[in-house]
């Protein structure tokens, strides 16, 4: 099956057994500093998981665009994508792991046509020192099934435990979690790899098993004392990766071959090559020209910061690694076209910001051609001089310069690798935006040998430097304006909902033209940055103050409510970067009994359920400028 078939039958199946189909949320993630990019199904879901009422009900599914960073310098190999969706169904309080197992049981066997025997499953083990039981019920259930005891293996919580901080040791109180049960696919057209151990087992690395499902069974919270309690109501949440499960269906390893073959197709075309010749070259090209074509449609912009760093780098790596295919010109904007064909019956916005896509990735494709072509310049450069330091000037007179990406050339003298060091790779990674690979190529292309010793050596002294600049950096991030929510307690949540009801009171005061443009949210005070060309009057700032005071003295109910992007649009409902939402969208509003409505916005964070709930008097204590034509107002609750 293709993964259009396969999303569309997951979607129908769990619909037809009662579930809300939900639209995916923005890989740019709203309310959520901890992370860049929504990098998992339930990461959207989080509020409701952890009690917040989803508009839908207690039953809901869908399919998740997801994009995790660290899985970069991993792509290249047959199963590792930066870019990818989740299949996702979830219970709030409903049902639990009977329902949750037969049904993805009879999915994957009955609607994809995936063979029983084909498939593993793992349970967790327990922990008795933390007081957690083995899960023998969903081993239970998965014999019942018609799996055999042989295929069910039990793990630590390393393996089979879902928390948000990880292992249950360092859950911090008031922290959910709960144990899981994995699904794998076994290849057995895959030999055992015995570098990876004397045993094959469904968690061995050697890629005979692929997990394609994970059900986490939400039921415990961990109390004050370290210890563990049920829940008041458990949660089941599913994620299946729809690419994997697809390789299953079709028992072919390759995700590649299965999924981005449409790419692969038009990368072949233009460069009269074969994919079984450049493995690694077409898979990185693939993989990065769809995430990047995602991550513009969703909004993020080449930068050198943040997410736009992120994006940049994925570029330049497509760029680099197209280049070693032969191409020396605009190439990754025409592969747009396939991406977009492949999902505009998916996600609409691809097609809406198609021509934006397209000119970004052309920009920073001839940008970074231009710096590759410097880049491999002073290589060349810092190469000779090292042989001539060395007193091999004859030996320099050899070497055969042609200027050029793709096109350097040098003589088969191999050159001494005294100056290649961890702080030189990445002294060259900052200056010319150069992945450590891409450097190591270059300098084996032009002689230079390393061996695995040196290469290790090399990996980890330029992964000591990267780490320094890391913590660097990261220290002067928490200087500057953090975006969203510190934290979802209380104290935070509060002043969550009197920010928006303070951005209707400017917008009330002030105008229509104004708009959030940054906010900084914790449990002590709310900054809120948005758009207006003048300083504001204390007159105003004090009329803002008693409309946020009115609301919370009045009791007003704070509701979510769904609908459609364009109606909420019509409908006057106030939300920036509009272009990241999908075309369903979650409508906060504060709404007394009388009629009225305080604030209306886009937003998926968490909210207090009725004005009453806000404690103290809410002030605001510092108004200043920003930038040209954006204002920062400070505000507490007293």
């Amino acid at each position: 099956m293709t993964s259009e078939e396969i999303r569309k039958r997951f979607l129908s199946f769990f619909k037809e057994r009662g579930h809300a189909i939900i639209p995916s949320a923005s890989l740019v993630p709203e309310n959520d500093p901890t992370t860049l990019f929504t990098g998992s199904g339930m990461q959207p879901l989080l509020p409701y998981l952890l009690g917040e009422k989803h508009p839908q009900g207690t039953k809901l599914a869908d399919s998740q665009k997801c994009f995790r960073t660290q899985d970069i310098e991993e792509v290249g190999d047959n199963r590792h994508t930066t870019f990818f969706e989740m299949l996702g169904n979830w219970s709030l309080g409903d049902y639990w792991k009977e329902e949750q197992i037969q049904w993805f049981f009879e999915f994957l066997t009955k609607e994809v046509k995936i063979l029983p025997e084909k498939l593993w499953v793992t349970c967790f083990d327990g922990d008795e020192t933390l007081g957690l039981s083995k899960d023998t019920k969903s081993a239970e259930i998965w014999k019942k099934l018609g799996i055999p005891e042989s295929r069910i293996r039990f793990y630590g919580a390393k393996k089979n435990w879902w928390s948000r901080s990880g292992v249950p040791e360092n859950m911090p109180a008031g922290e959910p979690g709960g144990p899981d049960s994995e699904v794998f696919y076994e290849f057995t057209q895959v030999a055992h790899d015995p570098k990876f151990g004397a045993e094959c087992h469904p968690n061995c690395d050697c890629g005979r098993f692929l997990e394609i499902g994970n059900s986490v069974f939400m039921q415990y919270v961990k109390k004050e004392d370290g210890s563990f309690e049920l829940l008041p109501k458990r949660n089941v949440d599913f994620g299946g990766g729809l690419e994997r499960i697809a390789a299953a269906s079709n028992n072919n390893n390759d995700i590649f071959l299965v999924n981005y073959n449409y790419i692969i197709k038009g990368i072949e075309r233009v460069t009269k090559t074969k994919y079984e010749d450049n493995l690694q070259a077409y898979r990185i090209i693939a993989d990065h020209i769809k995430a990047a074509a995602f991550l513009i449609g969703d909004g993020v912009l080449p930068s050198n910061t943040d997410k736009g760093y992120i994006l940049r780098r994925l570029i330049r790596r497509g760029v680099r690694y197209s280049d070693i295919l032969g191409i020396d010109k605009e190439f990754l904007s025409t592969l747009v076209d396939f991406v977009i064909e492949k999902y505009k019956d998916v996600y609409s916005n691809l097609s809406e910001r198609a021509p934006i896509i397209k000119n970004e990735i052309k920009k920073e494709e001839e940008k970074f051609r231009d710096t590759l072509s410097k880049g491999l310049a002073v290589l060349n450069k810092e190469l000779k001089a090292q042989i001539v330091k060395r007193g091999e000037a004859v030996e320099a007179q050899k070497i055969s310069l042609i200027q050029g990406p793709g096109n350097v050339q040098i003589s088969d003298y191999r050159p001494p690798n005294s100056m290649v060091t961890g702080r030189w790779l990445f002294d060259f990674y900052q200056t010319f935006g150069f992945p450590v690979e891409m450097i190591i190529e270059e300098l084996k292309s032009q002689g230079y040998y390393f061996s695995p010793k040196e290469y290790k050596r090399l990996a980890n002294e330029f992964k000591e430097e990267f780490e320094k600049h890391k913590e660097v950096s990261r220290a002067g991030l928490e200087k500057k304006f953090k975006g969203g929510l510190a934290d979802t307690s209380e104290k935070t949540t509060m002043l969550h909902t009197t920010t928006h009801l303070m951005l209707a009171g400017l917008r009330n005061f002030l105008g229509e033209h104004v708009h959030q443009a940054g906010s900084n949210i914790t449990p002590e005070r709310t900054r809120f940055d948005f758009s207006h060309p003048e300083k504001v009057g204390r007159d105003i700032l004090d009329k803002v103050e008693k409309y946020v005071n009115e609301a919370i003295s009045k009791k007003c109910d704070v509701i979510i409510e769904q609908m459609p992007k364009a109606e909420a649009q019509k409908k006057g409902v106030e939300g920036s970067f509009w272009e990241r939402y999908p075309d369903m969208v979650n409508v906060y509003m504060v709404k007394c009994e009388d009629g009225t409505i305080y604030s209306q916005e886009l937003c998926g964070g968490p909210h207090v359920k009725n004005t009453k709930d806000i404690k103290g008097v809410f002030k605001i204590v510092k108004e200043e400028a920003v930038s040209a034509g954006v204002r920062r107002v400070k505000a507490v609750l007293e």
